[in-house]
């Protein structure tokens, strides 16, 4: 059986009300100028209806993000949109100078997923976390630095691995789970901008993506 994943979908809404997280360890949130229906661009329209159908072509998994179809499906969504020049508005690329800046574009009514951009200004990095749901990707211009980070279950707390450029185009997809913990940053001298999906819903995004851990030179709480 195949899968039209242009297929038509039902609106999205456009969440208004989310609670912002703080500007020390969480990304400042954008809400006020989510655009609706009518005003997204067209890549992020096709973005929107091929993730219905990629839900609708799992829709006979417990969890559709285990699927393999799912993960490749998420990949190839996040490269061709995150490629269109035409994915994002002027006001959809603006940073903030205290912390990396999240533009929400578009959630599910349903609440599978939200949508985002997140602006990077030179400096500007996430804090160390894992996920608690699943999440994907693509690096939109510029270029990130990735550090990737393994649990340490026994001291409960996070050891850095390695450290890779992501540059434009690149694409990662993750489940949920302290098996995949990093840290994104913006080490170059120009901004840099990410699109990303969470499975959550749009008020949700600053609270139930990121599972924020600790570091193996970071004490532990008392």
């Amino acid at each position: 059986m195949t899968y039209d994943l242009r297929s038509a979908a039902p609106d999205r809404l456009s969440v208004q009300n989310a609670q912002p997280a703080g500007t020390t360890q969480a990304a400042s949130v954008a809400l006020a100028g989510v655009p609706s229906r009518a005003e997204r661009s067209a890549p992020l329209m096709r973005l929107c209806d091929t993730l219905d159908a990629m839900f609708e072509a799992c829709s006979h998994f417990p969890e559709p993000s285990h699927s393999t179809f799912f993960a490749r499906s998420m990949r190839l969504a996040l490269a061709g949109a995150a490629a269109n020049p035409a994915l994002l508005t002027a006001a959809q690329r603006e940073g903030s100078i205290e912390t990396y800046r999240r533009h929400l574009l578009a959630a599910d009514p349903h609440g599978r997923y939200a949508i985002a951009a997140l602006v990077w200004m030179p400096g500007q990095a996430s804090p160390v976390h894992a996920h608690h749901t699943w999440c994907g990707y693509a690096v939109v211009d510029g270029t990130l630095s990735e550090t990737v980070f393994e649990w340490r279950g026994e001291e409960e707390c996070a050891s850095a691995t390695r450290t890779q450029a992501r540059n434009r185009g690149a694409v990662s997809f993750v489940r949920g789970g302290r098996g995949a913990i990093h840290r994104l940053g913006n080490n170059s001298d120009a901004p840099a901008i990410s699109l990303h999906i969470y499975g959550v819903a749009g008020t949700q995004m600053s609270t139930h993506v990121n599972d924020i851990v600790r570091t193996a030179d970071t004490p532990a709480l008392a």
